[in-house]
């Protein structure tokens, strides 16, 4: 499809919708581009994995002081690197693809517009990080489905990603998804106020959403109560998810085995406009690549953190593709090493595709 016939399809279906910008809303909207090529799904011929890059992989993960996982999968070549790619690793941020892809899914069917309006109201408000909560004031806030889709994906705005689970169904048909669609081993949580209260030993209550009520309620807790939580969190995380699962899903999500071609193109330009994590995957990749990637971070307690991931797409120059999740379930490891063990491995795959040429 050209250009213009993808701009008019989009129109058509009313997906190209542009929202009203303000000083707080990305500057990205979901329908922008037709940059990455979505071709349609083909016979694949499975390669061996590079026995260089699963070398380099083991090491990396063995080196890494906590928990962790690693998934590599060649979206062509049908090749799979992993070490520790089957554990249950907290997703955190990154659970927001899997709304995401529900949302898109139901406008593959018809039953969702991405120009359709939305009222995001002070009682939907979250906690953390959620800039769009500065538009929402007395009865809220009236946008679009589509820009909250890029607020969650762009900037990862929690409120914006909590609107939009409410809007597909609740958590509920996010989970339906991913068995119908057979994602694997990916798990979805209650949504962000219930999962990062009960991470941090708390029962949610609206306060916490305003005026750092959250953070205020969490310091007044024992670190003994904040560390059994914890505890339990990591042995049983209800947004687990194993990286080669990810991997996985990404990798059918760029063979446009997920979504309808449009849908796939919507996806991806918009997670190739994420502001997040820049010293993470993208930091690594040599000039000419290309992302679209989602990151995911978990609460810290002292210097324990769990869950801090990066998850994407990577394009090299030459067009070959890479579905790459990198998970640190729990570590003590100051943030610079994690973001290190990120860096390495999307380091040693633009490593393995420049040995190619």
């Amino acid at each position: 499809m050209t250009t213009a016939g993808l701009a008019l399809a989009l129109n058509g279906c009313g997906t190209s919708s542009r929202p009203a910008q303000s000083a707080h809303a990305p500057a990205v909207e979901p329908a922008v581009s037709v940059s990455i090529p979505v071709p349609p799904p083909a016979p694949r011929v499975s390669r061996a994995a590079p026995a260089q890059l699963a070398a380099t992989i083991d090491a990396l993960h063995r080196g890494f002081a906590g928990k962790a996982g690693i998934a590599i999968r060649a979206v062509d070549e049908g090749w799979t690197v992993e070490a520790g790619g089957r554990l249950s690793l907290p997703q955190q941020s990154v659970s927001k693809l899997w709304v995401a892809i529900t949302l898109l899914d139901l406008r593959d069917q018809g039953k969702a517009r991405l120009d359709e309006p939305i009222l995001v109201r002070p009682e939907d408000l979250t906690l953390f990080h959620q800039p769009i909560a500065m538009l929402v004031k007395g009865a809220g806030y009236q946008t679009t489905v589509g820009d909250l889709l890029t607020r969650a994906l762009t900037h990862s705005d929690n409120t914006a990603n909590d609107r939009l689970l409410t809007f597909v169904g609740g958590p509920g048909a996010v989970r339906a998804m991913i068995e119908r669609k057979r994602l694997g081993d990916i798990r979805f949580g209650p949504g962000e106020r219930l999962l990062q209260a009960r991470t941090a030993g708390l029962t949610w209550q609206p306060s916490y959403a305003v005026n750092n009520g959250f953070l205020t309620a969490r310091s007044r807790l024992s670190p003994a109560v904040r560390a059994a939580a914890l505890d339990a969190y990591v042995a049983n995380p209800p947004d687990g998810a194993a990286p080669i699962a990810i991997a996985d899903s990404l990798a059918r999500l760029a063979r446009g085995e997920l979504l309808s071609e449009t849908s796939t193109r919507i996806l991806l330009d918009t997670m190739g406009a994420s502001v997040t994590g820049r010293a993470r995957l993208r930091a690594a990749l040599p000039p000419g690549w290309t992302i679209q990637h989602k990151t995911g971070t978990g609460q810290d307690l002292g210097a324990r953190n769990a869950g801090f991931n990066d998850v994407g797409l990577l394009t090299a120059p030459d067009g070959r593709r890479y579905a790459i999740a990198v998970m640190v379930g729990d570590t003590l490891r100051p943030i610079r090493e994690r973001q290190q063990l990120i860096q390495s491995v999307a380091a040693a795959v633009a490593s393995h595709a420049a040995m190619r040429n």
